[in-house]
C-alpha cells in the first residue's frame, strides 16, 4: 500500500559526501523550479536526477554548474559553499545535451581548447589529451573534425573535453538523447565504465528511466520542483516512496481501494490478496502488482486466480511477451509480462494471479 506523502528522511549515500544541496529554491515568476531541494551526493558516485519534463532537475543542475542563482539555501561542494564563486570559478564541468563542439577544430583541438585556454605548458596538454584520447577510445580519430565522425563518437569528444580538465564533478545534461536506441545502448556502458575510470562524480540528467536505472548508483526522482525520493535503482523499483514514483519508474498495475479490518478492498474486484502490513490505518489506498509479477491462469491450473479479464492486444518484445488484459471496472488494461511463448492471444478469456508474499516483499509499499 502507498500513499501519496513525500519521504521525510534521505536515504544516507554509501561514500563520503562531496556535494550537498540544502534547502534549494528558485522560482520564475509564478512558477517554482525548485521548492526547498535538499539531497546529498557522494564522492565519486554515479548520480541520476530523473522526473518529466519540468520538474526542476535542469533547474537544479544549472545551479550546481553556476548558470542559474538560487532563490534560497545552499551548495556545497567539499564543505565548500559553491554560490559565492562564479561558474569559471567552480570544480565543475556541464557538458550540453547538443555537445557545443567546435566544427572548424579537430577531435584533438577541441578536447585541447580549454587547457590552452588555462595557458598550460603546451607538454602538459598534449599528453593530458593523448591520455583521455585514450580512455575514450578516440586515439586514432584525432585529426578528424566533428562532422567527420558519427554521433557517439562525437559524445566521446564531448566527454573527453569534459573530463580533460580533470573536474571534480561532472554534470551531464541529456548526454544521450540524441543518439539512436542501439547507440544510446552502448554509450550507458561506455559512460558507465568512463565514470569508473576516471574516478570523477558524475550527476547525469535525464527523463528515460531506463536510462537512469542503468547508469546510477543512486537516483532522485523530482516533480514539480521537489525531490519525490532518493534510492538505488532497484529500491527505487522495489520500494517506490509514493504513488507518483511507483507509476513514473518502470511499468505499474495500479489498483484503487481501501483498507478495512487488515484487508485491501478494491471495489470492482472486492477483498484482493495482499498481507497487509500490521498496524495500517483504515483507509484509501493504492495496490501496486509490477507486470513480471502477475501470471496467466491457464485451464487445468489449480492456483487461485484474482480477476477475470480479456486479452486486448500482446506485443513481443525481444524474448519477452506483453499482455494487456481488459479487467472489468479498471479504467486501463492489467499488463503481465510473459518471457518465452505467449501463453494467451488476443481475444482469450484469461485469469490473473499473483503472489500476495511476493507483493509485500518487492512492490507492495
Amino acid at each position: 500500500m502507498m500513499t501519496d506523502a513525500l519521504p521525510t528522511v534521505l536515504e544516507a549515500p554509501p561514500r563520503a559526501p562531496l556535494v550537498e544541496v540544502i534547502e534549494l529554491s528558485r522560482a520564475f515568476g509564478d512558477v517554482v523550479a525548485l521548492d526547498r531541494v535538499s539531497l546529498t551526493i557522494a564522492e565519486n558516485e554515479f548520480f541520476a536526477l530523473l522526473g518529466p519534463s519540468g520538474c526542476g532537475k535542469t533547474t537544479l543542475l544549472r545551479s550546481i554548474a553556476g548558470f542559474e542563482q538560487p532563490d534560497h539555501g545552499r551548495i556545497l561542494l567539499g564543505g565548500d559553499d559553491l554560490l559565492t564563486r562564479p561558474p569559471n570559478r567552480r570544480p565543475v564541468n556541464l557538458m550540453f545535451q547538443s555537445y557545443a563542439l567546435f566544427p572548424h577544430m579537430t577531435v584533438a583541438k577541441n578536447v585541447a581548447y580549454g587547457l590552452e585556454r588555462e595557458r598550460l605548458p603546451k607538454r602538459e596538454v598534449t599528453e593530458r589529451v593523448q591520455g583521455v584520447l585514450e580512455i575514450v577510445g578516440l586515439t586514432a580519430l584525432a585529426k578528424r573534425r566533428p562532422n567527420q565522425l558519427s554521433g557517439g563518437q562525437r559524445q566521446r569528444v564531448a566527454l573527453a573535453r569534459a573530463i580533460v580538465k580533470r573536474p571534480r564533478l561532472l554534470l551531464l545534461d541529456e548526454p544521450l538523447s540524441a543518439l539512436d536506441r542501439k547507440v544510446r545502448a552502448e554509450m550507458q556502458l561506455e559512460l558507465k565504465r568512463l565514470q569508473h575510470e576516471v574516478g570523477i562524480t558524475f550527476v547525469v540528467v535525464t527523463h528515460d528511466q531506463e536510462e537512469a536505472m542503468s547508469l546510477a548508483d543512486r537516483i532522485a526522482v523530482m516533480a514539480n520542483g521537489r525531490v519525490q525520493q532518493v534510492a538505488p535503482p532497484v529500491e527505487l523499483y522495489q520500494r517506490p516512496a509514493n504513488l507518483f514514483v511507483a507509476d513514473f519508474v518502470g511499468t505499474s498495475n495500479i489498483v484503487t481501494g481501501h483498507v478495512v479490518d487488515q484487508m485491501f478492498v478494491s471495489k470492482p474486484l472486492g477483498p484482493l490478496p495482499v498481507a497487509v502490513p500490521p498496524g495500517t490505518a483504515a483507509g484509501a489506498a493504492h495496490l501496486v502488482v509490477r507486470p513480471e509479477n502477475v501470471r496467466i491462469i491457464l485451464p487445468g491450473d489449480s492456483s487461485a486466480g484474482v480477476v477475470d479479464g480479456v486479452v486486448a492486444d500482446a506485443q513481443f518484445h525481444g524474448g519477452v511477451w506483453t499482455l494487456a488484459v481488459d479487467v472489468g471496472g479498471f479504467d486501463r488494461p492489467f499488463l503481465v509480462t510473459v518471457p518465452g511463448l505467449a501463453p494467451a492471444s488476443r481475444g482469450d478469456r484469461v485469469r490473473l494471479g499473483w503472489d500476495s508474499a511476493a507483493l509485500v516483499q518487492d512492490e507492495l509499499v
